[in-house]
């Protein structure tokens, strides 16, 4: 019996070698970890289980035959992170550059299937070269599988992906499938086509980086969520993210301890919105105050920074931020700021994560480069999102909130649950000035200044909406967190009622 033990551990550690000790330092020479160096720091410690690690490739064609190496290219399996069970798999360039075949697609499909079978997140670590050439047709089939469980998988697991080296052609759909994608800075690219095929199609010369870097994804694409500076920090901010997420769409968002009291007044909130309506201030300041304990976990921070999303806890419980940031575009509504937020608001409705918005829109950004980009169908994305929600909605309008861009964020309108408002809100359809000068058209400068006061004192004010139960109350600043906390609670029962659909047509 002994020597059948020693030769489980024999092909064991065959297996783990992956490509081997020189391919293994080479990984290690460009800053890079191995898989199996990444899930370890991924998983709690030792809470792998591997699956498949001897599966070998079936292809000959090419001499592959003579070329075969346990696991073939990807690591799969399960563990736990802070004790929840998440589903892994991780591209393993040491093999075959990591490259995807019929049986490396065939083990990704097994994990796939379990996750959703268990209901539990998966995460997918991407480092490879796209499909493996010598398997033709049968690593195209491979990418086809994976492609449709991603589609099936949708709202009902969250899906992460993290681009930590290449990911170059049918690599690059399975991560744009998923809820949010990761990318390591100077060390991962992704596209569809490489440099070497740009400049002989179009002429262009172009870099990896300036292709399909972290910096392009993170600032121009808004296909990568957020960037990290190494594999380690990539990882333990992975880890932290799983902890904001629900396992599944039917479990409900997780619950942490907190010694942070729901009813903790912030005085200097009193204080946060400028006594001039057009200077700035951080939004960001508000979200992290009303957070328990400031954490704030942020979404595709460097994308659209006039929006921010990202997640954060109120009495150890979930939930999505959407704020209108005024230091950047003065929070104004643009394209990318619309699509940035719907997507967010869609995937939190999906997963059951109560959405709180904190309102200080100016409107939609005028000019030919908006409405030639498609800002009518864009903005109306967000419209859509907001409008089909069954979470729970908590606005909270902090100064502005003018013109179309009031319904859109959120309002009582469109399915607001408790919209408040503070004292310094200005909800109207445009600014006093530009108001004035269009009803009082050809009025002297005297005229002008006399009404624009007059305009502001009976409109630019929260009186108004509350008069006509728009707004639910207004409320002092420093009270937001109890009032939000308060909110939540009340609506942790609700239930909405919509007509059977197939699916809706959101206007893509």
């Amino acid at each position: 019996m002994k020597h059948i033990l020693d030769q489980l551990e024999e092909r064991r550690a065959v297996a783990r070698l992956g490509g081997g000790e020189k391919r293994i330092a080479a990984q290690h020479a460009k800053g890079k970890l191995t898989a199996r160096e990444r899930i370890e720091l991924l998983l709690d410690h030792g809470s792998f289980e591997e699956f498949d690690m001897f599966v070998e490739h079936r292809s000959t064609e090419f001499g592959m035959e003579k070329q075969k190496i346990p696991g073939d290219g990807v690591v799969t399996g399960w563990g736990t992170v802070n004790g929840r069970t998440v589903f892994v798999f991780a591209k393993d360039f040491t093999v075959f550059g990591g490259s995807l075949s019929e049986t490396h697609a065939q083990k990704i499909c097994k994990v796939q299937d379990m996750a959703l079978k268990m209901r539990a997140p998966i995460i997918g670590l991407f480092d490879a070269g796209g499909a493996r050439i010598q398997e033709g047709v049968a690593a195209l089939g491979g990418y086809g599988e994976v492609f449709k469980r991603n589609v099936v998988a949708s709202g009902v697991i969250p899906q992460i992906s993290v681009i930590m080296g290449p990911c170059a052609g049918g690599d690059v759909y399975s991560p744009a499938m998923t809820d949010f994608i990761f990318m390591v800075r100077d060390t991962s690219y992704m596209y569809v086509t490489g440099p070497d095929v740009v400049k002989t199609v179009t002429n262009e010369i172009v870099t990896h980086e300036e292709l399909g870097g972290a910096s392009v994804h993170t600032t121009k694409t808004s296909i990568a969520d957020g960037a990290f500076d190494n594999d380690l920090e990539a990882l333990l901010q992975i880890r932290r993210l799983i902890d904001f997420l629900p396992a599944n769409n039917l479990e409900g968002v997780p619950e942490w301890p907190t010694d942070d009291p729901a009813d903790r007044a912030e005085m200097s909130l009193d204080t946060l919105v400028p006594d001039n309506p057009n200077k700035p201030y951080d939004m960001k300041e508000l979200i992290r105050k009303v957070a328990d304990e400031g954490d704030f976990f942020e979404i595709a921070e460097k994308f659209a920074a006039n929006v921010i999303t990202g997640f954060g806890r109120i009495e150890g419980r979930t939930v999505g931020f959407v704020a209108n940031q005024p230091m950047v575009l003065a929070g104004v509504l643009d394209a990318d700021a619309s699509r940035k937020a719907a997507r967010f608001v869609r995937f939190c409705d999906a997963f059951g994560i109560p959405i709180i918005t904190f309102e200080d829109v100016p409107g939609f950004l005028p000019g030919t480069a908006q409405e030639y980009g498609g800002l009518i169908k864009h903005g109306a994305k967000l419209l859509f999102a907001y409008s089909e929600c069954t979470v729970p909605l908590i606005t909270v309008i902090t100064r502005k909130a003018y013109g179309g861009a009031y319904d859109v964020m959120a309002s009582k309108h469109i399915g607001g649950d408790v919209n408040y408002a503070w004292p310094s809100a200005q909800i109207a359809v445009m600014g006093a000035k530009g108001a004035v000068e269009i009803i009082f058209r050809g009025g002297t400068p005297e005229e002008i200044q006399v009404q624009t006061k007059a305009y502001e004192d009976r409109f630019l004010s929260p009186f108004v909406a509350a008069e006509r139960g728009y707004i639910d109350e207004v409320i002092m600043p420093h009270s937001t967190r109890r009032r939000i906390a308060r909110a939540l609670a009340m609506l942790a029962a609700k239930e909405v009622e919509r007509p059977w659909k197939k699916h809706d047509n959101l206007p893509l």
